[in-house]
């Protein structure tokens, strides 16, 4: 493989991995761009997201690239994997936010951030004692189609990951931009009291807020495990660490900066193992975020919203 193929290839599946990566980022930063508010319990609402993908699944018996259980066609099942994990997820961080953060969202300091870490810690270890600490293998319903690009090889479940995240992505950017309900959380991100007097339902566009984000966390844990073919209980510190540097790196609060960010964090995993050790890839991820916070908090695209306090 020539070096312009080996980039390439680094390029094919840094894409990969930066859509992903930029679906669990947008969760953090539509949160933040509204609240001011780090939810870490995103990093395993991504978890029980590929769990929740990983049942769907096996609810309808796929084996392989074959459907048992029911007379769907695999593109159908793939289809209503993806609702039923995304709705499951909305409907769980929905939850979180209405009976445990909207009780603590006023009170000053820590105490919400601290309760989003309770809670997610709460779900690991549901996660762990309900499915054990062992990796679970994900079925692998793609068929092994792939396209020579030169030496690089582009497979068929990198193009479908592809289409979907930038669907997914695309919809979020109209929804927040030009729906009524997304100019009202754009408007209570930039002054909720504001907000309130014009007659916007603060309350409704939060709980909005996490239900959108929530479901792009729960789409990429599924599409992590049809990348990887695996999930495990664990899954969700690592890439909520790398969505979280990508949602800061790009301008946490700003939608399309955490879309970038998800992008170039992709982009320097994948090229990691070639340019230097794979085990000093983290070191450079995160090395980045120090960096960020240090020398230009706003990101690289500065925030949706100004400062509230």
């Amino acid at each position: 493989m020539t070096t312009a193929d080996l980039i390439l290839q680094q390029l094919i599946n840094g894409v990969s991995l930066g859509a992903m990566y930029a679906l669990l980022a947008l969760g953090f930063t539509l949160v933040y761009g509204i609240l001011e508010l780090i939810n870490f319990s995103h990093f395993n609402i991504f978890m029980v997201g590929s769990f929740v993908a990983l049942m769907t699944l096996d609810a309808f018996g796929l084996k392989g690239q074959t459907v048992v259980l029911t007379g769907l066609p695999l593109a159908g099942v793939l289809l209503v994997a993806f609702l039923v994990t995304m709705v499951a997820t909305g409907v769980l961080g929905v939850g979180i936010e209405r009976f445990l953060l909207r009780r603590v969202r006023h009170v000053k300091g820590p105490a919400a951030m601290i309760t989003t870490i309770g809670v997610s810690y709460i779900l690991l270890n549901v996660v762990l004692l309900t499915t054990g600490a062992d990796a679970k293998n994900f079925p692998n319903p793609l068929p092994a189609v792939h396209y020579d690009i030169g030496g690089a090889v582009l497979r068929l479940r990198e193009i479908l990951i592809w289409i979907i995240a930038f669907v997914l992505m695309g919809g979020l950017s109209y929804f927040v931009n030009r729906t009524r309900l997304g100019k009202a959380m754009r408007a209570t991100a930039q002054d909720p009291d504001a907000a309130r007097m014009m007659g916007i339902e603060v309350d409704r566009v939060i709980m909005t807020a996490f239900f959108v984000g929530s479901a792009l966390a729960g789409a990429g844990g599924l599409i992590f495990g049809l990348y990887y073919n695996f999930t495990s209980a664990s899954v969700g510190f690592v890439a909520g660490l790398r969505a979280f540097t990508a949602a800061v790196l790009g301008g946490i609060g700003n939608v399309p900066g955490a879309m970038v960010g998800g992008l170039i964090i992709g982009l320097i995993e994948a090229s990691g193992g070639q340019l230097i050790a794979t085990a000093w890839t983290d070191v450079v991820i995160f090395s980045i975020l120090v960096l960020v916070l240090v020398f230009r908090p706003s990101g690289l695209f500065g925030r949706m919203a100004p400062n509230k306090s």
